[in-house]
């Protein structure tokens, strides 16, 4: 299921946007535009779906921290919301503070209070409720069609998602809860001294890189016997001409070597630079055996030479032929390549007076998204 619209309120530097998404997505901006919170604010659904809600907040300091801290209407609640139309089906998440308690008695005063989740489909021109949370109790149509309250007691920082546990009753939250959970997202390859990618590290077949690239080695090996062998050796062609790539193992423990042109020996991976291993690290990301539904990388230009840029936008287009791909960059050429080949228009953020917009959007372009809520028919009988 693609996403189609991206909306979201009331988080971090975001007070209100809405976004149309295509199988490509290039999201440009200079620094401390707002183009990671886009992406962060993506990822909470992922964090949602799998119970990591509340730890995915507290890591960016807390609830209170990630709110939008600008100017509000008096009567507007102090929330983060994000939704994703997909198809036929459309998502919500909002969440807010803590209430306010004497801090003695509230040790988790940094956990978020889930005030909300929908999940809606449009039937016939109207919009259906499969799923309604307000608090800690919710209510959703189960396989029948019938409206039966949710079997499980909610906690305020959990998502319904997380907590299904009969998911054949409701086949289509079932279906959202599996499509968050299949997303990845790639931010920060650790490429240190110390880094697992750098020393020999026992593997197993690794169809899906980590989300730190630790499993580095046996990803791309795992890419030559069951992958895009092609696309791997084209890929690191485009980028080191002449270049090959070898993997050894040894009792279980995986090794990576690059042979260079005009060098005696092959290149150990504590020899690579951060530039060349996070390159790889993005070929292994871009080129998975097993394709996500929803691909993000958050400047994936960050440490690479600018040679480098339009062999990597060219992994980006041969991705989107299995993902839709979301790419965050203040890397022009990077933008231009994707771009141009997959005839996309980037996506330019600013910000104005604090608050992060489209380039180009009026102040009222993204006014509609409380009011449609509102304004669209519902059903909520049955």
């Amino acid at each position: 299921m693609p996403i189609q619209r991206l909306r979201i309120s009331g988080y971090r530097s975001v007070r209100q946007l809405s976004l149309e998404l295509g199988p490509v997505n290039v999201i440009v901006g200079a620094n401390g535009s707002g183009k990671t919170n886009l992406y962060r604010a993506l990822y909470l659904l992922v964090a949602a779906s799998e119970g990591r809600l509340a730890r995915t907040l507290a890591e960016e300091g807390g609830t209170p921290s990630v709110l939008w801290a600008g100017s509000r209407g008096a009567k507007q609640p102090v929330r983060l919301t994000v939704q994703v139309e997909m198809g036929e089906l459309a998502y919500e998440l909002s969440c807010g503070i803590v209430p306010n308690l004497p801090r003695s008695t509230d040790p988790f005063k940094l956990d978020p209070e889930v005030k909300s989740e929908h999940l809606w489909a449009w039937s016939g021109g109207r919009k259906v409720v499969l799923m309604e949370r307000k608090d800690r109790t919710a209510f959703m149509r189960d396989a029948d069609g019938k409206r039966v309250t949710f079997p499980t007691q909610l906690w305020n920082s959990e998502s319904v998602l997380d907590q299904l546990g009969e998911p054949h009753r409701f086949p289509r939250l079932s279906e959202v809860q599996r499509t968050f959970s299949a997303w990845r997202f790639y931010h920060h390859f650790r490429t240190d001294p110390d880094a697992a990618m750098r020393h020999p590290r026992v593997g197993v077949r690794t169809p899906v890189l980590a989300h730190d690239g630790a499993d580095l080695a046996a990803a791309l090996l795992t890419i030559l016997q069951i992958g895009d062998t092609r696309g791997l050796e084209q890929g690191i062609d485009d980028a080191f001409p002449g270049a090959r790539l070898e993997v050894r193992s040894s009792e279980g423990r995986f090794s990576l070597f690059l042979h260079m042109p005009g060098l005696s020996r092959p290149m150990a991976a504590s020899e690579l630079s951060d530039g060349t291993l996070r390159y790889l690290c993005l070929l292994a990301a871009l080129l998975s055996p097993r394709p996500p539904p929803f691909l993000a990388l958050n400047e994936p230009e960050t440490s690479l030479h600018p040679d480098l840029l339009e062999p990597l936008g060219r992994l980006v287009l041969r991705a989107a032929r299995d993902s839709q791909v979301w790419v965050t960059t203040h890397a022009e050429p990077l933008a231009r390549t994707v771009a141009q080949a997959s005839r996309c228009s980037p996506v330019y953020l600013v910000k104005r007076d604090g608050a992060t917009q489209v380039e180009g959007a009026l102040d009222g372009d993204s006014s509609d998204f409380v009011e449609e809520e509102e304004e669209e028919e519902e059903d909520r009988g049955g």
